[in-house]
């Protein structure tokens, strides 16, 4: 069984570290972590310490460093452009792709979304919610790196970063080509774009394939807004040398 994974603002760089806050915390009191036993200390950003337990204390840990390492970027990476969806589930898609191994995460203002996140407290209440999420479950999944929730963005934004991808694929129902006949990279920024329950208008996909895009199916079935993405990472981890 792999380690526990906590996060850190910045890792130990001496030979002894204290695990204290939320994660000394959730270390000590909640999984109870005692002397002997070994854990990961992550700055979500690559870098890695493993620890073992030197004294558990009532909401801490001391440890003592046993190894460092820097996990590399997959060469092939895939950014999520998920359109925003209605309450958790725009959430769920975030944690089922942090889970699947994507790398980023763009939220977006597609036409037919039926919730806004308009500008101010409450749009930003919204992102910090998917970024939270996105955390969490890099923490569940004991990844190594931590996706990135960006600011959301239009139609247009979108197509910018439809032309700056290695490739963009759009998952569409009406798509003739299936996932597995993209000509995928073999290093670069997959984009992958996801729409809302509603689905994707003919103008949006029409704006984001003249930007390069290629419209893709998964299957024969259509998914929903909030679990295409993770059915969609599955495939690229297979089709690529991500799961290699």
């Amino acid at each position: 069984m792999t380690l526990p994974v906590f996060l850190v603002p910045a890792l130990p760089t001496g030979p002894e570290a204290v695990l204290d806050g939320p994660e000394g915390r959730h270390a000590a009191t909640v999984r109870r972590l005692r002397p002997g036993e070994e854990l990961v200390l992550s700055d979500g950003s690559g870098a890695q310490v493993r620890c073992v337990v030197q004294e558990a204390l009532k909401d801490a840990l001391r440890l003592r460093v046993l190894q460092r390492w820097v996990a590399p970027e997959p060469a092939v990476r895939v950014v999520l452009a998920q359109a925003l969806v209605k309450g958790d589930r725009g959430e769920l898609a975030v944690e089922l792709a942090t889970e699947a191994g994507v790398d980023g995460v763009v939220p977006w203002r597609a036409a037919r979304c039926v919730t806004r996140w308009e500008d101010g407290p409450r749009g930003a209440k919204a992102l910090e919610r998917w970024r939270s999420t996105a955390r969490e479950a890099a923490k569940q999944a004991r990844r190594a790196r931590v996706p990135s929730v960006a600011e959301p963005v239009g139609t247009p934004a979108l197509a910018r970063l439809v032309e700056s991808a290695a490739i963009a694929l759009v998952l569409h129902e009406s798509a003739s080509t299936g996932i597995a006949a993209a000509p995928l990279p073999e290093e670069g920024d997959v984009l992958l774009v996801v729409g809302p329950e509603g689905g994707i208008t003919e103008a949006e996909l029409a704006a984001l394939t003249e930007a390069g895009a290629h419209a893709v199916r998964l299957g024969p079935t259509v998914l929903r807004a909030s679990t295409a993405a993770a059915v969609a990472l599955g495939a690229l981890g297979v089709l690529t040398d991500r799961w290699r």
